[in-house]
């Protein structure tokens, strides 16, 4: 058998990302709480209760796992609605909270990349409509700007909002996030003014901390044409992908926004960008439907030989890294792979999907790009929005009754990979047998 290694570059971030809805427990005051209090609005009407504990301490326990793993950074996301529980007052003693959480994870030798937004809303805005209200933006500085005070001292990487495509086609064109409308009028409003935001809280911390590195993530999903041949598919691809992937990412280099046929100039977004974060699971192939208009004139689906994850949710299709990693460099800016990761509760694809995918990303650093880290989604399983307990996207286990942690057979992988900085033909021949012959061809 074939024997090699593939190393990364000197210096990469290895980590896995979390969200503080996801794990912290007791998030009440937030847009999604309400939302798993609405009739038929999560699977099986699961509810996200204590979700990881992550809030009463047991953060420590699964941060001190990664740290143990050879991780030497971690992902987290603040929650707005605890940082600024009502428009006119400040909880100083949650910012504390996270000060600790933070300070622990130096210790434990994680640098710290935190997320401002990651798709929930204080009730408080959320009853003003959201970001449909043209004053989010401001809000969203004002508390921009009293987190990265508290924290600009041990943080200096900085995610301003996670996937903003995901939560206007969630929430504004499907229906299946909170405030749960199909209204492209709404949709473009919202999107228009996180991106205002966005340029808002870069222009804050750069402020506050000129040396800060300052990006948003950016949920990239490949549309392949389903039949290559025929224009309309090829049309509907393209569009897709100019509206799902492309509107925010070329405002903050154009100033102008284009999504769901408008435009609207939004000057101030011009440059506000140091990386470009990139969350990759999949790609789809797409063919024209038009009578299908609440799914945008198509049906997509995955490719039929593909590997699909337990709930169908995710194909392994790592050359949809690739694509992922080319679009980003356009931007010529550093990249990190903010999320990457499949729903596997036997663990018995996981092993092969992760290894694939990062082997696509080292193929493509080997171009000389300016790739410099990797978060796997995630640490733990958590709760995963509308699907509720339904996937199992942790490298370890969740018991959720018993909040006991599960140690899978991928923990070992990572670890492995992350304490070598590599990805060694002994490891995947050791932890991911099943994609050997994919990586190390005699």
């Amino acid at each position: 058998m074939p024997d090699a290694i593939y190393r990364f570059p000197e210096g990469f971030l290895w980590g896995t990302a979390t969200s503080s809805h996801q794990v912290e427990g007791g998030n009440t005051n937030n847009n999604w709480y309400a939302w798993e209090n609405e009739p038929g609005r999560i699977i099986d009407g699961q509810k996200s209760g204590l979700a990881c504990d992550w809030w009463n301490g047991r953060w420590k326990e699964d941060l001190q796992n990664a740290a143990n793993d050879g991780q030497n950074s971690h992902r987290l996301s603040i929650e707005w609605s605890r940082i600024q529980p009502a428009p006119d007052r400040w909880d100083d003693e949650a910012l504390e909270h996270y000060r600790q959480i933070i300070k622990g994870m130096l210790k434990l030798g994680l640098k710290p990349m935190v997320t401002l937004h990651h798709f929930t809303d204080p009730l408080w805005l959320y009853d003003r409509g959201g970001w449909e209200d043209d004053q989010a933006p401001q809000y969203f500085a004002d508390y921009v700007r009293k987190v990265v005070s508290g924290l600009c001292d041990l943080v200096d990487l900085w995610v301003t909002i996670n996937e903003p495509a995901v939560y206007v086609t969630g929430g504004y064109i499907e229906g299946n996030f909170p405030p749960g409308k199909s209204d492209l009028g709404a949709a473009f409003r919202v999107m228009c003014n996180l991106l205002k935001g966005h340029a808002a809280a870069y222009r804050i911390i750069h402020e506050l901390q000129p040396h800060a590195e300052v990006g948003y993530a950016k949920n990239y999903r490949g549309f392949e044409p389903a039949r290559p041949w025929f224009l309309p598919d090829i049309w509907i691809a393209k569009f897709q992908s100019a509206s799902f992937n492309d509107a925010f990412s070329n405002a903050l280099v154009s100033g102008r926004l284009r999504f769901a046929l408008k435009s609207e100039a939004v000057p101030e977004a011009i440059g506000t960008q140091d990386f470009a974060g990139v969350n990759y699971y999949s790609l789809e192939r797409v063919i024209f439907k038009p009578l299908a208009f609440s799914k945008i004139l198509s049906r997509r689906f995955f490719p039929k030989d593909a590997e699909l994850s337990e709930t169908g949710f995710i194909a392994n299709l790592p050359r949809g890294m690739a694509a992922a990693l080319k679009w980003a460099h356009k931007f010529k800016l550093p990249i990190y792979i903010t999320e990457n990761g499949v729903e596997d509760s036997t663990d018995s694809m996981r092993p092969s999907y992760t290894v694939q995918h990062l082997h696509e990303i080292w193929r493509v650093a080997n171009f000389n790009w300016n790739i410099k880290g990797y978060f796997h989604w995630s640490q733990i399983d958590n709760f995963e929005w509308e699907r509720g307990w339904t996937q199992r996207f942790g490298l370890w286990g969740l018991d959720v009754d018993t909040q006991q942690r599960i140690r899978r057979p991928s923990v070992d992988l990572y670890a492995a990979i992350c304490k070598e900085n590599a990805i060694s033909s002994d490891t995947v021949r050791k932890y991911a047998p099943l994609a050997f012959s994919k990586l190390f061809p005699e």
